[in-house]
């Protein structure tokens, strides 16, 4: 570990910030009818109206990574990998198209190829990769500690919920950042009902 000692602290100070989100199930779109390679990769977002949001502030700082997990619950037999979101940062107030756009959730957290191989890397890695098919609950982790993401006015975190957000999935994430004070009031945080865990016994099938 390293620190250091200061007399008094200087005014430019940023302050670290963490803040959880869950939405379950986000809201998708119905697969009935609809092919299922059709479903999980056709169809575009061009706006980025409907992703997950990771983190919003506003003020100046760098985004410094997250926590996320995402509890599959589709009820089907068929290929059910529930990434292929894009992350979308929108930095200091900009529309369409964003600073940065990636290309699908398992690149975000800097693997590849619907990882289910658990793996911890230190600024990356899959701590829970699901079960057959991707089903129950995965866990992923991305720090931004080399490459942070520096905002001057304002920043949206966001990442689509399977592809084009087509996925109604549980999602919850921990962001984490740095901050000049004051900085925007925090979400309301969700009661505790509706903090808990969806019971994996609901799922079966």
């Amino acid at each position: 570990m390293d620190y250091e000692a200061w007399s008094e602290l200087p005014g430019d100070l940023l302050r670290f910030h963490a803040h959880w989100r869950r939405e379950c199930p986000t809201k998708g779109t119905p697969d009935e009818g609809v092919p299922n390679r059709e479903w999980s990769f056709d169809g575009q977002n061009t706006t980025g109206e409907g992703n997950y949001v990771i983190l919003e502030a506003k003020g100046a700082g760098h985004y410094v990574g997250c926590n996320i997990n995402i509890h599959n619950l589709r009820k089907s037999a068929k290929w059910d990998w529930p990434g292929e979101g894009d992350d979308m940062i929108f930095i200091d107030g900009e529309h369409w198209p964003p600073s940065l756009h990636g290309t699908g959730t398992e690149d975000y957290v800097n693997m590849g190829w619907c990882p289910q191989q658990e793996y911890s890397a230190p600024y990356h890695g899959l701590i829970l990769g699901g079960r057959d098919n991707w089903k129950g609950k995965i866990s992923y982790y991305r720090y931004h500690i080399q490459d942070p993401v520096v905002f001057q006015k304002s920043i949206r975190v966001t990442i689509e919920h399977g592809h084009a957000n087509h996925r109604s999935d549980d999602w919850s994430i921990t962001a984490y950042w740095y901050q000049t004070e004051p900085h925007a009031p925090f979400a309301k945080l969700l009661p505790v009902k509706e903090r808990l865990p969806v019971e994996e016994e609901s799922l079966l099938w």
